[in-house]
């Protein structure tokens, strides 16, 4: 994606089914469940740059000792710094020789990480401020292990603030910030009536003060606590709770928005936000990993009991397809079919932009995400070559006209050619990540392969999707000029993006969209802007309404374009301003070629408008009101 647009969250859960000192005796390394969650939020880096947080819980530490533990860091290099400072410290102890490194016990008891149940999280933030105490988990901490809480997640609520003013209509005094704040007073709330009424019960019934711990630990329905929490979130989400006495949940929201994959073996009970990771870290295979399905609740007790219970009606699968677009890593065996297919479905348009001239025309990508729809799309153009080859063959040999002539200089001639055109600096793309000062250096961060493009070639780029058009416009086009091409093709994998996201991709300012503006701009060349005026009382109408009656209003700026003419407007809007100086076409996926090529159900809210929760509503009409009205910033978070 050469646009830039911050990734989803990334979890990891790493609860052990042994003790300690089994991984010694087997691994040889008492700490195998601490460097499994290192590898496994390492493997999912991708999804979290602005920080990263872990936390370990511990079963059966006696009284008096501490038994739940956090660290969060927001540094550069933020995860490698913490898994390596936390070792330093044990390896530091052990050469004083305070501590035996082969002692399961004495680690226990000496360092924070060495326990039973541990969770890491990959934070990529869309709200709250960027700095340490922003990472998840989050901590509530208590002199009761059953009331103490540390939750993470994968998520967006975008009635956020409507849950907070229903915490002060309880009672309560939450402190504004994030939805993860809210999250955890919900489930921190529901879980103090919990273990309230089960203390109360057993005082009354005369058990004795020391065993009520224990009693209350044993008798805690943790399913029951989260379904009395999430009946009234709207969003998208993957969601662990860590409570105190060492009970777990992990729970995905009803549509499966956003993605969740449990692994379960003899030794482990692991979780992630991505599927290859827990298969490469714990080896094992794809069968072995399964995803948690939507509107379940997974939870496991402190003595390893597991069970799962649905906390919210089945409803439609509408999984984020930028997952399998953009966000997830490549090396799924299911993602990487999809992008290869993807690419693929996008021959028909490509083939016609270059009036089938494949001896005049070079397929590249950039960026380097797109490789592998890159892949599937010379595959569909060597198909579509095949294909004619054959059927002029036979013709030829209908009509008795094949030689050598004809054979080698117009049949087997005019093959697909792909090249690699741009070359992705990494480090450089790290420096300049943060949006201030991107377009003074973005240009830096390719290197072109100079005398492969001729100046009478068409250039075909892939990309993954184009969201604003901006990087196109400014650095893109003039990179891919430097070629001299006679034209320039930027083919995406994506369709148009059309209406903001409200349920964790950072993009929620629907004026930003390049597809937006390009409707906006036809409309006004049109003679049309009485449409915008009625679509902004449309929506403001619709904005008076409860959530669950909403419209999608911001329907009608598009209805009176095709998907070509929005296309052609954008291939105008994008035309670099200096420099290289030929043709420039846009080519968007189409959305029913995105549909057949993901072998899943997907949501598409972003191409389409049609959302799978209310919220989604309220946010598309709220973010053309901000529009029309100047207002910059989120379009979610709104009240009910």
């Amino acid at each position: 994606m050469s646009d830039h647009l911050n990734h989803e969250c990334g979890i990891a859960v790493v609860r052990l089914r042994k003790p300690l000192a089994y991984f010694q005796d087997r691994y040889g390394d008492a700490l195998w469940g601490f460097r499994k969650l290192f590898l496994l939020m390492e493997k999912q880096h991708n999804r979290g740059h602005d920080g990263v947080g872990i936390g370990c819980a511990k079963l059966d530490m006696p009284k008096g000792q501490p038994y739940i533990f956090r660290r969060r860091d927001s540094s550069r290099d933020s995860l490698a710094n913490l898994f390596q400072l936390e070792l330093k410290q044990v390896n530091q102890l052990a050469r004083k020789g305070e501590l035996k490194l082969n002692d399961p016990d004495a680690l226990k008891q000496r360092f924070d990480f060495a326990g039973e149940v541990l969770i890491g999280h990959l934070r990529y933030g869309t709200s709250g401020e960027f700095d340490s105490g922003s990472c998840h988990p989050y901590l509530r901490r208590s002199n009761w292990p059953t009331r103490t809480l540390m939750v993470m997640g994968n998520f967006n609520m975008t009635n956020a603030r409507a849950l907070n003013e229903q915490l002060i209509e309880r009672g309560q005094h939450p402190v504004f910030g994030t939805d993860t704040q809210t999250v955890q007073e919900e489930v921190g709330f529901h879980l103090d009536e919990a273990h309230s009424d089960i203390y109360r019960r057993l005082r009354d019934d005369g058990v004795p003060g020391k065993e009520i711990p224990q009693r209350i630990s044993d008798e805690l329905d943790v399913s029951r606590i989260v379904t009395e929490s999430a009946g009234g979130w709207d969003g998208g989400y993957a969601i662990c709770g860590v409570i105190g006495n060492g009970d777990v949940f992990v729970m995905r929201d009803p549509h499966g928005i956003r993605p969740c994959h449990r692994l379960v073996t003899d030794e482990v009970v692991a979780y992630a936000s991505e599927r290859v990771p827990l298969m490469t870290v714990f080896e094992a295979s794809q069968q072995e990993v399964e995803e948690l399905e939507p509107g379940v609740v997974a939870t496991i007790k402190r003595d390893g009991t597991m069970s799962e219970e649905r906390f919210a009606p089945p409803a439609e699968k509408r999984h984020c397809s930028f997952e399998r677009i953009y966000f997830s890593r490549g090396n799924d065996p299911a993602i990487y079919q999809e992008r290869k297919a993807m690419g693929a479905a996008l021959t028909e348009q490509v083939v016609e932009s270059i009036d089938g001239d494949f001896g005049a025309a070079v397929i590249t990508f950039i960026p380097n995400t797109a490789e592998t729809a890159w892949y599937g799309l010379m595959d569909g153009l060597r198909q579509y070559r095949r294909d004619r080859v054959r059927a002029n063959i036979l013709e030829a040999a209908r009509s008795g006209d094949l030689d050598e002539d004809l054979l080698n200089h117009h049949i087997m001639a005019n093959w697909p050619r792909g090249e690699k055109i741009a070359h992705k600096d990494i480090k450089m793309r790290t420096f300049i990540s943060q949006e201030k000062g991107r377009a003074q250096l973005v240009s830096h961060v390719y290197d072109i392969t100079y005398g492969v493009v001729g100046e009478d070639d068409a250039l075909v780029a892939l990309d993954d999707s184009i969201v604003r058009g901006t990087t196109l416009k400014t650095s893109i086009l003039k990179i891919l000029g430097r070629t001299n091409p006679r034209k320039i093709v930027i083919c995406s994998t994506a369709p148009q993006i059309r209406y903001p996201d409200c349920y964790g991709i950072d993009m929620s300012e629907l004026g930003k969209f390049i597809a937006f503006q390009a409707a906006i701009r036809l409309l006004e060349r049109n003679g049309r802007q009485g449409l915008i005026e009625e679509v902004h009382q449309d929506c403001l109408e619709e904005l008076r309404k409860p959530w669950d009656e909403m419209q999608n209003c911001v329907k009608k700026i598009y209805e009176p374009f095709t998907a070509e003419e929005i296309s052609a407007e954008i291939s105008r809007m994008v035309y670099p301003e200096n420099g290289w100086q030929g043709e420039v076409e846009v080519i968007f996926q189409t959305i029913g070629n995105l549909h057949n090529s993901l072998q899943e159900s997907c949501g598409d809210w972003y191409f389409t408008g049609n959302y799978p929760t209310p919220g989604g509503y309220a946010t598309v009409n709220a973010a053309f009101v901000n529009w029309r009205d100047g207002v910059s910033g989120r379009s979610y978070d709104l009240p009910l």
